[in-house]
């Protein structure tokens, strides 16, 4: 295995409470106070609503409460955690390599609890999840840093036929995942060169080049046809550009292998971004289409579609915000649990994202950056002078073309407007991360962040207890304050974190593990944590 997996029997155990590394608790309760800021609209908005950016008719506290979060907030911190999970796996990999004991199943049984924990969450408290995202990221990381090319074929093969069964066609997405994860794992794994014209290029570089030129050809032909499809025309321009682009660079960047996880991180998110942009703006300064009347049949068709799409957009917006405000506990439950399998193949369209962040954490703990923060100060003062405000600066940027979504209005800006705010959304969450590690080894008042390191170390409880306390207090089965004013909103979310920020010490200083972190470890290690001090 590349990634130096030890396949040497033996028992992994937890981390001790004098082994941990501080520095990663305290970033990890930073990240929880903005989850639940970001968080906390999910329990009084649908889902649709949230994606459509900022609510419309917003004044005075609401409208400031609403734009911070969203260009200061949303975005930044689920990176983080993504980030943090990274370096999770990365420390209990390292913890395995140097006890020489066994690593896989250990970690197996920690994404396979997480996953049940997650879909537990999903369908019983909220359907804002991300545990069984990550549980489900985790699994395509271990493919990219250790399969091989023959079992990930084998597993292509049922993939490809189960997506010919009607109604199954979102299985097509996670095939494309897997390919793409085993396409890149090339890059990060392969020393196998291809020469051409007189040109050594690894592996991967060729492969993407073969691809990007035969997508720029098939580019050509669908803009020469005059009655050739349009949709496509775009998008397979752009792909293969990029794809060209990214086969010159990793030539040219392939080494050395220390730091190639670091690069295919970056790039992938970075080309999942700019494609988004790209596309959204051409979207946003593509000419008006033709009035209906004057449009040919096909075109008049892809409307009446857009129309029926819209159609039951809104009324599913109707629904869930019915249920959830009205509803019944077994009613949001059964919502919950039908929407699910579409949660499971928008995951795995999400897992190429969170991978790419995760090989970024990966890479914080191997080059021992997390580990010694306090020597590689400097490149945390580089993350924030930098990082903050080119990350913020994106997402501002994208707030002069559209702060909200327009439904039925494709040329509204707003896709252009995300793509920018999520490509920002990468250096902000690094200059944060610095921001945080730099706060806690200053001599100032600012080093009383590590109040925050118990909070972080208890994480998962208090991720999961948030979304109790809010589904009681918001949904219409609990309290039904279901539509709390933006502002009022993060008055709510002082005061929970107040409180759990309290417990948590409270706690760790009678335990030693937080109540899930405690079941967590114990299914992931298979023994019964000592729980009391």
């Amino acid at each position: 295995m590349a990634a130096g997996l030890p396949q040497i029997a033996g028992t992994l155990a937890p981390v001790a409470p004098d082994q941990r590394i501080q520095d990663l608790d305290v970033v990890r309760g930073f990240a929880l106070i903005g989850i639940m800021l970001m968080n906390v609209e999910f329990f009084n908005r649908t889902t649709h609503g949230i994606m459509e950016g900022m609510p419309p008719g917003l004044r005075g506290l609401d409208w400031a409460a609403s734009w911070f979060i969203a260009y200061f907030v949303q975005g930044k911190f689920w990176t983080i955690f993504s980030l943090l999970f990274g370096m999770g796996f990365a420390v209990m990999l390292m913890r395995a390599e140097r006890a020489g004991r066994d690593f896989l199943w250990p970690y197996l049984r920690r994404i396979g609890a997480l996953a049940v924990f997650g879909a537990a969450h999903y369908i019983f408290l909220w359907d804002g999840d991300i545990l069984f995202s990550y549980a489900l990221a985790a699994g395509v990381l271990l493919i990219l840093l250790c399969a091989k090319w023959k079992h990930i074929l084998i597993a292509l093969v049922p993939l490809a036929a189960v997506g010919f069964i009607p109604g199954l066609d979102a299985v097509w997405g996670m095939a494309a995942t897997l390919l793409s994860i085993a396409v890149n794992s090339l890059y990060l794994r392969s020393e196998f060169r291809v020469r051409l014209r007189g040109a050594n290029l690894p592996l991967f570089s060729f492969i993407q080049l073969v691809l990007g030129s035969i997508g720029v050809i098939a580019a050509v032909v669908l803009w020469l046809l005059p009655d050739g499809p349009k949709e496509p025309r775009v998008p397979v321009t752009m792909v293969s550009i990029g794809m060209l682009v990214v086969g010159i660079l990793a030539a040219k960047f392939h080494d050395p292998v220390e730091l190639r996880g670091l690069r295919l991180g970056v790039a992938t998110y970075v080309f999942v971004c700019v494609m988004m942009t790209v596309g959204g703006a051409v979207q946003y300064l593509a000419p008006n289409p033709p009035p209906a009347a004057a449009a040919d049949q096909k075109a008049r068709a892809a409307a009446a579609e857009r129309l029926d799409r819209l159609a039951n957009r809104q009324a599913d917006k109707r629904n869930e915000a019915s249920v959830f405000s009205q509803g019944s506990y077994l009613g949001t439950v059964e919502l919950r649990a039908r929407k699910f399998p579409l949660k499971v193949a928008r995951d795995a369209g999400f897992a190429i994202v969170l991978v790419a962040m995760f090989l970024l954490g990966v890479w914080f703990v191997r080059s021992g950056v997390m580990e010694d923060a306090q020597a590689h100060l400097p490149l945390f003062r580089k993350l924030v002078l930098f990082g903050i405000p080119i990350g913020v600066g994106l997402g501002l940027l994208g707030s002069f073309i559209a702060i909200s979504s327009t439904p039925g209005i494709d040329r509204d800006g707003f896709m252009a407007a995300r793509g920018l705010a999520m490509l920002g959304n990468l250096p902000a969450c690094l200059g944060y991360v610095g921001m945080a590690v730099l706060m806690l080894h200053s001599k100032s008042v600012f080093a009383g962040i590590r109040v925050l390191a118990p909070f972080g170390r208890m994480a998962l409880t208090h991720y999961l207890v948030q979304s109790v306390i809010c589904s009681l207090y918001f949904y219409g089965y609990g309290l039904g304050h279901w539509g709390m004013a933006r502002s009022w909103q993060v008055v709510f979310v002082g005061v929970v974190l107040a409180s759990q920020i309290a417990f948590s010490h409270w706690w760790l200083a009678r335990y030693r593990f937080g109540p899930m972190e405690w079941l967590w470890r114990g299914f992931t290690y298979r023994e019964t944590p000592v729980m009391r001090r």
